[in-house]
Parts: structure tokens; C-alpha cells; sequence
């Protein structure tokens, strides 16, 4: 069902909804995906209450929820996406798609999230597409970054450990750090199998923000918050040029939200083409709570795998 409501003071929003989850998806700015979660309970996203139902200016707005980005993040990507999208509904999947950006900071790109909602299930494909309108070529990488309610944990897996030997020489993966990225900070949890970043209303340590990237070859990663595990999958390629050292998962935090992000490789995009980043997303009530490596084995790995079932 797809329902055309006024939201937050906002008159065009879609809430897109199967009797088990709901999303809600903005028409007069964006595209922004505001609100996913059960139906009749809370949303697992978090909302920028300071911009609720503002249009129009020149001013970049974060509104909250999940967003296309592209990276690398220059001043580009903070282009300001404040005005009416163009939607278009086919049976269980919505189209929005945005103006071109010509105005400066734009580059004539033009983005589309593409929404298909599961018929009974939790799970969303999302399709995110960027078309290069300019005359010139330019390299870019798709990035959606999701912004989760306060006061959970985002969880990313590492390859598996094995040994050193003669046919483990080599590393295996990558990690991006940032100048604020300080592993002091008790936000960061680094185990042997997976990386957690919580997210901390008053943090203690140098920085507000913290921030990290991996090469993520499992293709998922988690946050988890009251008993709710939201997941999020993107296709892996191999040997594909990742952006920010290699990284296709990252996740940021600052004491309003924590961001669960992926991103696309690297393409030169020429006059004309259009580039394509899916996501794939799933929600699970009555997780136990936890917080090492065991509990994540036990808790939060069967969800994940679970949910590759159904990506595959």
C-alpha cells in the first residue's frame, strides 16, 4: 500500500507500507527515506526535528533518515537537496527522483532512489541511481548513509581469522580512519571477529565525532537498539576501486545519531551514464541484548545470514 499523507509538516510524503513494516519517503525535498520501522511502533531512523517540513534556500539540510551521497565527500556532496522530487508509483515499487543539480556547489548530476517494499516481509530494495548531466566526465562513487536513533550500535564484520602461514602473507582487508578517529574513545568496541562503534548521547572521549571504514568482504552490517536489529546489505565486488582507501562499509557517529553507510566503487561517469548502488534492508524484533563477539555469534550473525537467503 502507498498512501500520500502530509508529514511533519511536509504536505508530499509517501508512506509506503505491507502490514509489517512502513516506510515514509519525502516529495517536497530530497529524496529521504524519514521513517522505517514496524508498523504502530517507533522508527528505527533518526529525524532531524530542527528541519521538520522546511523547503527551499540554499542552505544544506541533513533532515535525517537515509540519503544519496556521492563520494569522495567534497563540497559537491553537500549539495543543497531542498527542493520537490518527481515521483513515480508502479505497483510495490516508487520512484523519486530529484532535479539536476546545476546550481553551484552542483555538478549536473541527478539522483533517484528507486523503493521496492517486500509483501509481507521486512525487507526493502533500494536503488540508488546517479546520472551524470554535465558535459564533462567526472569520477564518483555512489554513498548512502542511513542515520539510526539514538542509543544502539552499529556492527561490522571482519574476515575470518586464520593464522599466520604461508598462504596468509598478505593483508586482507582495509580500514579507513579519519582525523577525528581516535580508538581511545570507549565508543569503539574492536573484537576478533567484528568492529562496533555505539552510539553515545554525552561521549567522553576527544572528538564529538568518530568515524571508520573497512573493506567489508560479507557484504552486511547491523545496528542494534532496544531489542531491534536493523540490517543492511550491498553487493560485493572483487577487485572493484572502493573510495576512502578501499572501504565499502563505514559507520559515523556524533551525540545526535550513528550512520550505517555503503558505498559503491569508484566509475568515471561520462556525459550521459547513469550509475546504480542497491541496498538491501531487513528488520528483526526481540533480539537479546549483548555487547562482545559471543553475543554477535549467537544474537546478530543469524539474522545476517538469514537475511542473505533472501538476497541471494
Amino acid at each position: 500500500m502507498v498512501e500520500r499523507f502530509s508529514y511533519r509538516g511536509w504536505n508530499n510524503a509517501y508512506k509506503l507500507s505491507n502490514g509489517s513494516v512502513e516506510l515514509v519517503v519525502t516529495a517536497d525535498v530530497g529524496p529521504r527515506i524519514l521513517f522505517y520501522g514496524f508498523c504502530n511502533r517507533e522508527n528505527q531512523l533518526y529525524e532531524v526535528e530542527a528541519d521538520a517540513g522546511k523547503t527551499g534556500g540554499t542552505q544544506f539540510r541533513l533532515y535525517g533518515g537515509h540519503r544519496l551521497w556521492v563520494s569522495p565527500e567534497v563540497e559537491r556532496t553537500y549539495y543543497p537537496d531542498n527542493a520537490a522530487v518527481t515521483v513515480s508509483i508502479q505497483g510495490n515499487a516508487s520512484r523519486f527522483t530529484a532535479r539536476r543539480e546545476e546550481s553551484f556547489p552542483g555538478t549536473n548530476l541527478q539522483k533517484e532512489l528507486a523503493i521496492e517494499l517486500a509483501m509481507t516481509t521486512s525487507q526493502v530494495q533500494i536503488t540508488h541511481r546517479i546520472t551524470n548531466h554535465n558535459m564533462l566526465s567526472t569520477t564518483i562513487a555512489p554513498w548512502s548513509p542511513t542515520m539510526m536513533r539514538p542509543g544502539g550500535r552499529a556492527i561490522l564484520p571482519l574476515g575470518p581469522r586464520i593464522a599466520m602461514d604461508k598462504d596468509h602473507y598478505l593483508p586482507v582487508g582495509a580500514f579507513g580512519i579519519w582525523s577525528f578517529t581516535d580508538f581511545a574513545d570507549p565508543r569503539w568496541v574492536m573484537g576478533t571477529g567484528y568492529i562496533q562503534l555505539r552510539h553515545l548521547p554525552h561521549p567522553q572521549g576527544r572528538f564529538k565525532e568518530q568515524m571508520g571504514g573497512i573493506y567489508n568482504s560479507a557484504g552486511w552490517g547491523a545496528y542494534f537498539s532496544k531489542g531491534d536489529l536493523f540490517v543492511k546489505r550491498a553487493a560485493v565486488i572483487p577487485g572493484a576501486r572502493y573510495p576512502d582507501f578501499g572501504c565499502n562499509f563505514e559507520v559515523f557517529t556524533n551525540p545526535d545519531f550513528l550512520e550505517l553507510e555503503t558505498l559503491g566503487p569508484l566509475v568515471d561517469l561520462h556525459p550521459g551514464e547513469m550509475v546504480e548502488h542497491v541496498e538491501h534492508w531487513w528488520l528483526y524484533a526481540g533480539v537479546p541484548s549483548g555487547e562482545n563477539d559471543e553475543w554477535i555469534d549467537a544474537a546478530v550473525l543469524p539474522q545476517a545470514l538469514r537475511s542473505a537467503a533472501s538476497f541471494a
